[in-house]
């Protein structure tokens, strides 16, 4: 049975200046671009934006992979993640229809040769293997993340916050830009540097996140990306998009990957560090 998104229902309602970007990130352009200066920048700000890491083809590809995941054309596939205000009705919505009401896919590269590609693709695997340190990698985690025209924000967060590593072992996040996402349909949005300030608390408010209060938001940049490009960011790195209010939907495919000897805890030990509730915040 797919999974419906009963966070869909909540308020979500947040200060318009909270994703108000002091500058746009402007990407290299393809892998040929890389090199110690770029690992050296990824160290330093905490991500790598690159344009045109995929071929039109090969976003094609996934698109259509993405969509007979969708549509049910996958037997045995349910991991998708529904809109709240859709879940009642899906049997009514046409295939359009349906595909916009869907917010996640996950768990899906053992049931989609064309999402697996991205996933092994060698460059990417190389990139990755040098931001780990050059430790083999392994991903984790496979998930599709489609904002919709209307679709709400994904609140300012770390995502190492989700997962039960242990604190110091390093993440490398993989954002891939189905669709062109721009700063008006919710691109990301980052803090350069941040990863080097550590662990942050995060709250259950909006989702689980930290809180608007301690958001920097005079360092926020917006990372904008054509459809093939894709982000590398450290786990510990503070991002967040925001709402889409456009009628452009912007699909995109995130990938985790830790190292394959990576020491990993038990839910205990990784909300000692990143999660409490009960104090007294603003949200």
């Amino acid at each position: 049975m797919a999974e419906i998104d009963y966070m869909a229902g909540v308020k979500q309602e947040y200060a318009p200046d909270l994703y108000a970007a002091r500058e746009v990130h402007r990407a290299i352009q393809g892998w040929a671009s890389l090199g110690p200066q770029q690992i050296a920048q990824y160290r330093q700000t905490g991500f790598l934006a690159i344009e045109g890491a995929f071929a039109a083809p090969q976003v094609a590809a996934a698109q259509a992979g993405l969509a007979d995941l969708i549509m049910g054309r996958v037997p045995g596939f349910d991991n998708i993640q529904f809109e709240a205000t859709a879940a009642a009705r899906l049997d009514q919505l046409s295939l359009e229809e349906r595909e916009l009401a869907v917010r996640k896919i996950f768990k899906f590269c053992a049931h989609e040769a064309r999402l697996d590609a991205l996933m092994h693709d060698d460059q990417l695997q190389a990139m990755v293997r040098a931001l780990l340190g050059d430790r083999e990698p392994r991903c984790f985690q496979e998930m599709a993340l489609l904002k919709p025209p209307g679709g709400r924000e994904k609140p300012w967060h770390q995502d190492h916050a989700y997962f039960n590593l242990k604190v110091g072992e390093p993440v490398v996040g993989v954002w891939i830009a189905l669709d062109d996402a721009t700063v008006a349909n919710g691109c990301m949005h980052v803090i350069p540097g941040s990863h080097r300030q550590g662990p942050r608390v995060h709250f259950k408010r909006r989702d689980w996140q930290i809180c608007d209060t301690e958001v920097a938001k005079e360092q926020v940049i917006a990372v904008p990306l054509r459809a093939g490009g894709l982000m590398l960011f450290d786990g510990l790195l503070q991002h967040g998009t925001p709402a889409n209010p456009t009628d452009q939907r912007r699909r995109a495919l995130q990938y985790h990957y830790c190292p394959a000897d990576a020491q990993w805890v038990d839910q205990t030990a990784r909300l000692a560090v990143f999660g409490e509730e009960g104090k007294d915040v603003t949200c």
